[in-house]
């Protein structure tokens, strides 16, 4: 292959990416209301790219989830029960769960826990300090660092692409309501919470534990319900929570 033909393929996966992520926001953001057709023309206008890469950005949505094939051809926005979104948190904490058993199984690298410990003291620093507000943006970032330490130290390639298939779901990732959550009363508590379960997780996977390890990650998963409950129960809230517009908001439909 010759260079202009490798930079072809640069510039086309450049825009594949640029229309992934534009396509993405307008969803997230409900300018593409739930149901709605994608259409190709009008994506192709609005976004400035190409057919090519559009489509194949469609396609990355529907995997997705985001995304839905509809019998006349294309695609429309997909929207989600509440049940739908409780079930897929379950997914991912079942995920989870599993790698940190597989971790503590086949045993980790010192530098793998010493790694996941510095992420956790990182935390324990964002938390500290009473009467103050939590940096959440800092939490966020290291609440998902070490969520993907834990994928890493199972050193299992097929399930981390099932984990980060389960987490493009915008509401059943790790971070999903921390933003709703730092709203709610009680969230410094919430937070404490969960970075104790952080530890005892890590404390199971270097004594190799494994179903300790897995039980105390799935039960970290349902922290996730609780905030999804409490969003649910307050407009404001909801509005923090990326993607609350493709959630239909009676529990027990769909």
């Amino acid at each position: 292959m010759s260079i202009a033909e490798l930079r072809r393929g640069d510039k086309t996966m450049s825009q594949t990416l640029k229309a992934q992520l534009a396509l993405r926001e307008l969803v997230l953001s409900g300018a593409l209301a739930p149901g709605e057709r994608v259409s190709e023309l009008q994506m192709v206008d609005r976004l400035g790219v190409s057919r090519t890469p559009l489509r194949t950005a469609l396609v990355r949505l529907e995997e997705e989830g985001l995304l839905e094939a509809i019998p006349s051809g294309g695609f429309a926005v997909r929207d989600f029960s509440e049940r739908e979104v409780y079930e897929a948190i379950e997914i991912r904490g079942t995920l989870e769960g599993l790698a940190a058993r597989l971790a503590a199984e086949r045993g980790v690298s010192r530098s793998g826990l010493e790694r996941a410990t510095h992420c956790l003291d990182a935390i324990d620093r964002v938390l500290d300090g009473d009467g103050e507000a939590i940096d959440l943006s800092s939490y966020v970032s290291l609440n998902a660092l070490f969520h993907d330490i834990i994928v890493d130290l199972a050193g299992n390639e097929a399930l981390a692409r099932q984990i980060t298939r389960s987490n493009a779901l915008p509401f059943a990732s790790p971070s999903a309501f921390l933003e709703a959550q730092g709203r709610s009363r009680g969230s410094r508590l919430i937070l404490i919470v969960a970075q104790d379960q952080h530890r005892c997780a890590l404390a199971a996977i270097e004594r190799r534990e494994g179903a300790r390890a897995e039980a105390i990650m799935r039960e970290h998963a349902r922290l996730a319900h609780r905030n999804l409950e409490r969003a649910l129960a307050d407009p404001d809230v909801m509005e923090l929570v990326p993607g609350s517009s493709l959630i239909r908001r009676r529990f027990g439909t769909g």
